[in-house]
């Protein structure tokens, strides 16, 4: 960690800095003082240098005169990554600001109905179902949980004739006190089966499973789906897929040291894989600079919306992303839409810039909308279908299909779910805006 590149902490040294999730380091002379984490570093380190600040993080500050940072991946693995540094180096301020409280552990009880707690100590006694850590800090227990709780809901309370809140949010679902109410039996112990099944899978994953429990929820879906049951088989895609999000591929947190420049070598290796499984079908395909990415939004039709995500050299550049309320496209059409906002983002390439290519969340009929705006502007455009996760690529008239190798997959994964994710975002906000009118 000491040939990492430190920075002089000086006035407005932080508005260079990425928005990346990462780590930070601040350092006295070659010393680390304070290790910490970051969703976005530009604004957690640009927070450190405000005018109100607690005494024991003042003091810090002022006595360190460099930092350093590694970008990552994801949030968890900023979380991994901190953790192992500070286990290792021991900085006097990550200590000095750290309460006094015993390590948090994750503990699955022993009952009809297990419960997932945490707790501040081993318990040597047979009333837990599981026991799992310690973690590194309460809010990395907190962050594990509440990741998993959405894919899996579970229950954290007793059986009570009082209302859950968790079970309204969809969090405790299905809640033991609504199972316990169920008359019928075999409805009770449908409900019962499928409680047990999501703390199976919570103590699988936090046993180190995750791919077991991945194929387990492919097969369930398809099962479900094979049987004509489509809620049931809903259920299990939907579970899959958050799951699938927050344990996108990670990577040791010892690489990372090992090569501070490591998530820029892997965008780079991405983008090198992508333009060769691309370039012999897109002859017009010049570089890969900048990447837009399309995606629609809309509750059966009503408040559509779109989302432009754009990625710079394999990165997020949110500066770019724009958002576009859909005005004059036919109701439930994703086409009619598409089209009217390749149209208008054909009117802003001297303002916002042009794309070296055009990704669009879907096939070939939401590929070939995009393409009668841009192939004027000889920019390529290709598709990226949600179920098989293949591009749609046009070529001589057609259409391919092609299978992307992972690093390519990683890449157009990465970047179509952050288009889905800000289009969802602008869409929700359409529609409470509308309902509190």
């Amino acid at each position: 960690m000491k040939n990492l590149i430190k920075l002089p902490i000086k006035t407005n040294f932080s508005k260079d800095f990425p928005k990346e999730p990462g780590i930070y380091i601040f350092w006295k002379d070659n010393r680390p003082i304070y290790i910490g984490k970051a969703v976005n570093l530009k604004n957690r380190i640009s927070s450190y240098f405000l005018t109100k600040l607690l005494p024991k993080t003042k003091t810090m500050i002022s006595e360190a005169n460099n930092i350093s940072y590694i970008i990552v991946f994801s949030e968890i693995e900023a979380l991994l990554l901190e953790a192992k540094l500070i286990r290792e180096w021991q900085p006097h301020y990550n200590i000095s600001l750290k309460d006094d409280k015993s390590p948090l552990y994750i503990k699955i009880t022993k009952e009809i109905y297990p419960k997932v707690l945490t707790a501040r100590k081993i318990e040597e006694n047979n009333n837990n179902l599981a026991f799992f850590g310690p973690f590194p800090s309460s809010t990395s227990v907190r962050f594990v949980l509440k990741s998993l709780r959405k894919s899996f809901p579970y229950s954290d309370h007793s059986i009570s004739k009082r209302e859950c809140l968790y079970a309204q949010l969809g969090l405790c679902d299905p809640c033991p006190n609504d199972i316990e109410k169920m008359s019928d039996h075999k409805i009770k112990l449908t409900l019962q089966n499928k409680y047990y099944r999501n703390i199976l899978f919570i103590k699988k994953v936090l046993s180190g499973k995750s791919n077991l429990v991945k194929k387990t929820l492919e097969k369930e879906m398809l099962k479900s789906a094979s049987r004509e049951d489509y809620e049931e088989a809903k259920e299990f895609k939907l579970s899959l897929e958050h799951f699938n999000y927050i344990t996108q591929p990670k990577i040791d947190s010892a690489e990372f040291l090992k090569n501070p420049n490591l998530a820029e070598d892997i965008h780079s290796q991405e983008l090198k894989s992508l333009k060769n499984i691309l370039k012999p079908y897109l002859l017009n395909l010049d570089k890969l600079k900048r990447i837009e990415c399309y995606d629609v939004a809309h509750l059966n039709g009503m408040y559509p919306t779109a989302s432009m995500v754009t990625f710079l050299n394999g990165t997020k550049a949110s500066q770019y992303y724009r958002q576009f309320s859909i005005k004059h496209a036919q109701p439930k059409n994703d086409y009619s839409s598409l089209g009217e906002v390749a149209k208008r983002r054909s009117k802003y390439f001297i303002k916002w810039g042009k794309p070296d290519l055009v990704i669009v969340d879907g096939g070939r009929g939401q590929v070939k909308v995009f393409l009668e705006i841009m192939e004027k502007f000889n920019i390529p455009a290709i598709g990226f279908a949600k179920m098989k996760d293949n591009i749609i690529v046009p070529f001589k008239g057609s259409y391919l299909s092609l299978y992307p190798k992972t690093e390519t997959l990683n890449l157009l994964k990465r970047i179509r779910d952050e288009a889905h994710r800000f289009a969802g975002r602008y869409h929700h906000l359409l529609i409470s805006k509308n309902l509190t009118a």
